[in-house]
């Protein structure tokens, strides 16, 4: 287009206004002396006039300029004015099955199901299922995959990794920031992020001495998938051969699908299944002849819930008996701490996960890597107490700025 000419697209109105003002002037003469003009051919043919239809016409405004109606626009509408704030995606045809094959277009859908426009790859990069692998999200490719949230890493999780293990390569499939999208109140995880993979290396002899990976998947990304769209995300974009799930699983759009419609879909989608029982809490363990009434869904089975209530009462041994292993507390010493011959003092800030409730703690251990020795803890409201109780073992380094400590409770 010429310097000086503007074109202007209007979505919504679908005219298009554009010229240079003598040329608008030189086409309004012109379009005036072709209305006085007649062809040769009209003096012998009677024509009946054309029936009005209701169409805009061109017409010229007090610039000076013609303003005419613009057929429909070839491009398609601008992404971000179709698509909703939760997006919901099918796969139009099966992917190809092979390692690092480029995804072809997926057709976008409402929170109501309908059908919108299509998506190129580079859309799927930023939609991708899973939050800590890469384009291709081939990280459980042909694996075995348990589903769940996985706060805790209980006995019960453990024994969804070891079911998966017997059907092929297990993985864990971690749905991560429920609480922002839900309006939950925060809370400090059970088990820090940075320890989970130690963790999961310790379930090993439980399956088949194969450590069981773990990767995450934002709520966000699945929270309006109907059970069957998020089925079909598993088989088409991670291309799985299976999951495993817990009796008690619920999935879908306001948890919608349970385990009988899991299974279901698995095997229209040509996926394995395998529902595993609750691992129930043999304990029953009660506090002032009181037992514990840990939420509505609560059967009696092992929980994250039922782990957090055992840490609130500073249980450490039931604790243990719900984790398979002692809890560790996870700490960062900065700048903020207070560090003695053979005690530390921290802030509670400085803690990343969820300690037990505020006591004396006689029986544990200080570790960073490598096993320091016995110690003492003491957790107040506002500090944490570290003391060494052999005054011959290891202490933390002092020259370090920041690092980690692990206490592990007896």
């Amino acid at each position: 287009m010429e310097k000086g000419e503007r074109v202007r697209e209007d979505e919504e109105l679908g005219w298009i206004e554009w010229g240079r003002e003598g040329e608008a002037r030189q086409g309004r003469a012109a379009g005036e002396a072709a209305a006085t003009r007649q062809p040769a051919s009209a003096a012998k043919t009677t024509t009946r006039p054309a029936k009005e239809t209701g169409a805009p016409r061109a017409w010229w405004d007090g610039e000076g300029r013609c303003r005419a109606p613009s057929p429909a626009p070839q491009r398609r509408p601008l992404l971000r004015s179709l698509l909703p704030p939760a997006r919901r995606f099918s796969q139009n045809r099966l992917l190809d099955m092979k390692k690092g094959q480029s995804r072809n277009s997926l057709k976008a859908f409402s929170s109501s199901g309908y059908s919108g426009v299509r998506l190129n790859n580079g859309d799927l990069v930023n939609d991708k299922l899973l939050i800590d692998c890469g384009e291709d999200q081939d990280c459980v490719l042909g694996g075995i995959v348990a589903l769940g949230k996985f706060d805790a890493l209980h006995i019960g999780h453990r024994e969804l990794a070891m079911h998966a293990s017997k059907a092929g390569t297990p993985f864990l499939l971690s749905f991560v920031g429920m609480a922002e999208v839900l309006g939950w109140t925060y809370r400090l995880p059970i088990v820090a992020q940075c320890d989970r993979k130690r963790v999961l290396s310790s379930w090993a002899p439980y399956c088949r001495n194969v450590v069981p990976l773990e990767y995450q998947v934002k709520f966000s990304k699945v929270r309006y998938l109907t059970p069957s769209q998020f089925v079909e995300r598993l088989s088409k974009d991670l291309r799985i051969n299976g999951v495993v799930a817990g009796e008690n699983y619920r999935f879908g759009y306001k948890a919608s699908g349970d385990a009988a419609e899991l299974v279901k879909l698995c095997e229209e989608f040509g996926l394995s299944a395998f529902i595993v029982r609750a691992v129930m809490d043999t304990a029953k363990r009660s506090h002032n002849g009181v037992a514990a009434t840990i939420n509505s869904s609560d059967k009696g089975q092992v929980s994250s819930s039922r782990v957090r209530h055992a840490l609130a009462m500073g249980d450490m041994e039931y604790v243990s008996e719900l984790l398979g292993r002692k809890h560790r507390l996870v700490v960062m010493v900065n700048q903020d701490c207070l560090r003695e011959r053979n005690r530390i003092i921290l802030p509670n800030p400085c803690m990343l996960n969820m300690p037990p409730a505020e006591g004396l703690y006689e029986n544990c251990d200080l570790v960073n890597g490598e096993y320091l020795g016995p110690c003492r803890v003491i957790i107040n409201s506002d500090t944490i107490v570290i003391e060494m109780k052999d005054e011959n073992s290891s202490s933390p380094n002092p020259i370090q700025e920041i690092w980690q400590l692990g206490i592990e409770f007896g």
